[in-house]
């Protein structure tokens, strides 16, 4: 479960007024609105207002698509997702074209930077003609900063400029290679360069060779199936009669090490959007699903909906809220910095506060000691968080009310072995040949009595 992401303040190169903040409330140049607009002008304006959303004022990026794109065509609204998605998986490497072409360097959050990113990035990455990419970011911009675009493209354009090799934004390629080693920094930085495949998390596992075959997907364990690419999962065959839904495969790992939960009470804890709850439910288990956020626990119902399985659902804080009888065995998934999904959300690696983890290991630490008391006794806890921060993985602390319960190799699918303390973290060269995974630690603990 991800943690709320925290704003930052608007500063150099957008309007002063408070409504300019705000995504969709900026309007274009005079000179465009006089000159009838540009073709292709208003995706390139609606990426603009995302990326300062994102880079400028740190906020996550799908909050905030449905105000950018209002009002657009839908090939707009494709192609300024499309142009944002880019500049964010690639950032590193057009961030040094526009440097190695401007005699000083451009304020980070200048207006200028973000319309040359968006302009390099139709070029490099959705190949938009040299001509069309220059007529289009110019009206974004008027005065000294329109001169220096226009001379920056040109040159860049004129020497047949490439793509640089993929990278990780600073500072996270020297933090995780600290953490894990150079090679996984690498590994990171072409997960964050790829679209991701889409992983289905199949209700009826015995049934995976036949949607594999329907789909035209592959699969890396029972009851799981890879597509490649990007999809839009509504259109798939199995999805309104509900036999699948989209989990990565490593977020799919903690509900699986749950083991056989076959008529047991289990909680899940923290459970919108509802991936686990429904692998749970599933299962055969009775599921009661507690989430703190109304918006997110409606799409979980919309799930269980569709997808025919049951589960008691509750809008309550963990912190304040308690059962009325123990469970047999409890899915916590915590809230965390949540930087293990970064391959589906590039965002996240641009946003502030992104090492703040004192008030978050304070929260997980507070959800496993009250998680821990509402077990029976010798009911089984997994413990799960999508970070690859190891301070909110190996460093954590379990209650003393809990002793370890080891995954086996054997739980797990091909290509993934258990830490040699009998937890499991899932890392960016995971399966890369085959598309990879989001980072996870899972940890998995019995009730002492």
């Amino acid at each position: 479960m991800q943690a709320t992401r925290p704003a930052g303040q608007a500063r150099w190169g957008f309007p002063a007024s408070r409504t300019s903040a705000i995504p969709g409330a900026e309007r274009p140049p005079a000179r465009v609105r006089r000159e009838g607009g540009v073709p292709g002008l208003p995706a390139r304006q609606a990426a603009v207002r995302l990326l300062h959303g994102v880079t400028v004022l740190g906020r996550a990026l799908d909050p905030m698509l449905d105000a950018a794109l209002k009002g657009l065509e839908p090939s707009d609204r494709a192609l300024a997702r499309a142009l944002v998605g880019g500049v964010l998986r690639h950032m590193p490497g057009l961030d040094s074209l526009i440097d190695s072409a401007c005699r000083r360097p451009l304020p980070p959050d200048a207006r200028a930077r973000l319309a040359l990113r968006v302009a390099l990035a139709g070029r490099l990455l959705l190949d938009t003609p040299p001509h069309a990419a220059i007529a289009t970011t110019l009206p974004l911009l008027e005065g000294g900063p329109r001169r220096l675009a226009h001379g920056v493209l040109s040159t860049l354009f004129r020497e047949q400029a490439t793509l640089p090799e993929p990278a990780l934004p600073d500072p996270w390629g020297e933090r995780w290679a600290k953490a894990w080693g150079p090679d996984e920094a690498l590994a990171g930085a072409r997960r964050l360069a790829t679209i991701p495949p889409t992983d289905l998390c199949l209700a009826d596992t015995s049934a995976t060779d036949d949607w594999c075959a329907r789909l035209g997907g592959v699969s890396l364990m029972p009851g799981h199936v890879r597509l490649e690419g990007s999809h839009s999962v509504e259109a798939l065959e199995g999805f309104q009669e509900g036999a699948w839904w989209v989990q990565d495969i490593a977020a799919s790992l903690p509900a699986r090490l749950m083991g056989d939960v076959r008529g047991l009470r289990v909680l899940d804890l923290c459970a919108a959007p509802g991936g686990k709850t429904m692998q749970l439910a599933a299962a055969g288990a009775d599921v009661t699903a507690v989430d703190i956020s109304a918006s997110r626990l409606k799409r979980l119902r919309s799930n269980l909906e569709r997808t025919g399985l049951s589960a008691h659902v509750v809008e309550a804080d963990a912190r304040t809220w308690a059962p009325d009888a123990p469970f047999d065995a409890i899915l916590l998934d915590a809230p965390c910095s949540a930087t293990g999904t970064f391959g589906r959300h590039p965002d996240l690696l641009y946003l502030k506060g992104r090492f703040d983890l004192g008030p978050l290991l304070a929260l997980q630490a507070d959800l496993r000691a009250r998680a821990a008391g509402w077990l029976k006794p010798g009911g089984r806890l997994v413990y799960a968080v999508c970070s690859l921060e190891p301070e909110e993985g190996e460093a954590h602390a379990p209650p003393p009310a809990l002793t370890p319960d080891p995954v086996q190799a054997g739980e797990l699918p091909d290509g993934l072995v258990p830490t040699r303390e009998g937890a499991v973290r899932t890392l960016p060269s995971l399966w890369g040949e085959a598309g990879g995974a989001d980072g996870f630690f899972i940890a998995r603990y019995r009730a002492t009595g």
